[in-house]
C-alpha cells in the first residue's frame, strides 16, 4: 500500500476518533458520569445483566480497573450487584431504576446525534457508509491486542 494511502487513512481515523471521543465527552458530563462510566453503562443496558469478567472482555479492560468504575456506579446507585445463581464467586451487574434512565437519556442523544450524522451522508451511500464501518471495526478487532509501537523491539 502506498504511503500517501496508509497516512490519509491515519489521519481519517484520528480525525474520526477526536470527534468521537470529545461526543462521549460532552454526553456523559451532560448525565453527570464519566466516559468510563457511560461505556459500562451502554453494555450493561443492552445485555440487561452481565458479570464482570463478561464486561471486562467487552470493554477490553482489565477486571481490577473496571472494577472500580462498577465501585463508583454502584455507590452512585447506577447498578446493582447481585450473587450469580449458578457460581457465587461472580457478580451479576444490572443497572437500577436510575441506571436506567442514564441509559434511555444517553440512547436517545446518541441516536439524535448519529441520526443528523447520517442524515448529512447523501442516501445513496448510506448504506456504503455503514458496511464501510462495519469492514473497518472488524479489522480493528483482528488487531485489538497488538501495539502498534515497535519502538524498543529489536
Amino acid at each position: 500500500m502506498q504511503s500517501n494511502s496508509i497516512r490519509k487513512f491515519r489521519e481519517s481515523i484520528r480525525r474520526l476518533q477526536r470527534g468521537l471521543n470529545w461526543q462521549w465527552k460532552v454526553d456523559a458530563a451532560c448525565c453527570g458520569i464519566t466516559v468510563a462510566q457511560c461505556h459500562a453503562l451502554l453494555e450493561i443496558g443492552s445485555q440487561k445483566e452481565i458479570t464482570l469478567v463478561d464486561l471486562s472482555l467487552l470493554l477490553s479492560l482489565d477486571t481490577s480497573t473496571l472494577s472500580r468504575t462498577i465501585d463508583g456506579m454502584s455507590r452512585a446507585d447506577l447498578v446493582e450487584r447481585k450473587p450469580n445463581p449458578d457460581d457465587r464467586r461472580y457478580m451479576i451487574i444490572t443497572l437500577t431504576e436510575k441506571g436506567c434512565k442514564i441509559y434511555n437519556e444517553i440512547n436517545q442523544t446518541f441516536d439524535h446525534y448519529y441520526s443528523d450524522i447520517l442524515g448529512a451522508i447523501p442516501a445513496a451511500r448510506q448504506e456504503q457508509v455503514l458496511e464501510s464501518i462495519e469492514i473497518l471495526s472488524k479489522a480493528l478487532a483482528e488487531k485489538e491486542n497488538s501495539s502498534c509501537c515497535k519502538m524498543g523491539e529489536e
